[in-house]
């Protein structure tokens, strides 16, 4: 997601009144990054600064700011429109392989059919053609298995029968269920990575961990929510980017003891209390499939019946007697022609899901691992040692009462003339006299 967005999303959730400090904290962005974008958001959308008496500094935006700035920007205006283009589109590609899927095997009983009657046409009379049609009309013949593959699984054409769409159906229906075409898709290709927003989720946690503390922590503490915390023990090397991202800096006791102040994460606009959500930074394990287990087994079924299908299909398009048929064009020369993307597209549909299952397996285990040494350094702060005791109540030497900018008790405010905010404050002044 592009920092301009999640700051706006940021300054929707902090009430449209924020600090640099508090889009950081809300949005897990560094504060250069948080501070250049506000700035440029409030040139963009006539947003107000506002300076308290101490200094410090507070943006107040329009409930109506996005609009603002939509209107105003042609580009952001495209980008609207195409959002809404891009969901049906999406849509459209999730349910193309069911479709394709579907269509394919159509194609390949059809063309197993048309074979087998142009192979029986270049063999004995009429009457035993006409026996041999009335014998696999009945079930009787050499295809019998055609009419009963799907019942294990459901009809798989369901979707395309006349009342499928009748308001007695889609009320019948779980409307949180996927829908057959698109568990094709899932099934294939998965649902996306679940940690798409891992490190925003991380520096928002850990900015609202060190918000909870009172801007003063101990690396211990920030360690539950950070990867690369193995030379804990030795070193406290993993906390530089938290500084960084922050404004941090360190405070040192004479021991040695280090702790960590964020002086900026405890300026905001009005007070806000902080509570972390979890004691550690925990990653979601990647699924296989979010689509229901009775239509993976469908889209199994139909995988392996397309395959063994187009594999008995080439069988017989390989026979000597079809080569002046195929030859001369028509269904079966184009089916011939086709053969190819049909058996390449049989094989990568079954074959695809399954290296995917043991990739999962892999990624899942990294994150296991992961989540599991978080965990265990979340563990330590609940039972600390006499050492680790030492150095959190050596941080709490340093912790900072949160510095709210009061709206009734400002410098300056670029919502009104200067003039009128000068004559405002020299009346104050003869008030306190």
């Amino acid at each position: 997601m592009a920092s301009r967005t999640i700051v706006m999303e940021a300054v929707e959730k902090l009430n449209y009144r924020v600090t640099i400090g508090d889009v950081a904290a809300q949005s897990g962005l560094d504060l250069n990054t948080a501070q250049r974008e506000i700035v440029a958001l409030a040139a963009e959308t006539g947003g107000n600064i506002q300076v308290a008496e101490s200094g410090e500094i507070a943006y107040k935006f329009a409930p109506n700011f996005r609009q603002v700035l939509i209107s105003r920007s042609f580009w952001l205006q495209v980008k609207e429109s195409l959002k809404g283009v891009w969901k049906w589109v999406f849509y459209a590609i999730r349910i193309s392989f069911g479709i394709m899927l579907i269509a394919s095997i159509a194609i390949v009983v059809v063309g197993i059919i048309a074979a087998t009657i142009a192979l029986n046409s270049q063999n004995g009379d009429r009457d035993d053609r006409r026996d041999r049609r009335s014998d696999n009309r009945g079930g009787g013949g050499g295809f019998i298995w055609l009419g009963g593959w799907g019942n294990p699984f459901g009809n798989p054409f369901m979707m395309f029968a006349p009342d499928y769409y009748e308001p007695q159906r889609l009320r019948s229906r779980d409307p949180d269920e996927m829908g057959f075409l698109e568990s094709v898709f899932s099934f294939l290709f998965g649902d996306g990575n679940p940690n798409t927003d891992l490190e925003e989720r991380r520096w928002r946690e850990v900015a609202s961990m060190i918000r909870s503390h009172d801007g003063v922590v101990i690396a211990e503490q920030l360690a539950p929510y950070l990867d690369e915390t193995s030379r804990l023990e030795n070193d406290e090397y993993f906390v530089m980017p938290v500084l960084a991202k922050f404004n941090g800096f360190p405070e040192v006791s004479d021991t040695g003891t280090l702790a960590y102040k964020f002086p900026d994460l405890q300026k905001v606009a009005s007070e806000r209390k902080s509570k972390t959500k979890s004691t550690y930074l925990q990653e979601k394990i990647w699924k296989f499939s979010q689509a229901p287990q009775g239509k993976i087994a469908l889209s199994i079924g139909l995988g392996v019946f397309y395959l063994v299908a187009a594999l008995v299909l080439k069988n017989l398009l390989l026979n000597p007697k079809l080569a002046l048929t195929i030859a001369s064009g028509g269904f079966l020369g184009l089916v011939n022609a086709s053969m190819g993307f049909l058996l390449g597209y049989a094989i990568l549909f079954l074959s695809t899901p399954a290296v995917r299952y043991f990739v999962l397996q892999y990624l899942n285990g990294g994150i296991s691992d992961r989540n599991q040494k978080r965990s265990a350094n979340a563990e330590k702060l609940q039972k600390p040692s006499a050492t680790l005791r030492e150095k959190l109540d050596f941080a709490r030497t340093f912790a900072m009462k949160q510095e709210a900018i009061d709206q009734n008790n400002l410098a300056y405010t670029t919502e009104q003339d200067l003039a009128d905010q000068e004559y405002a404050k020299m009346l104050k002044e003869q008030n306190k006299k």
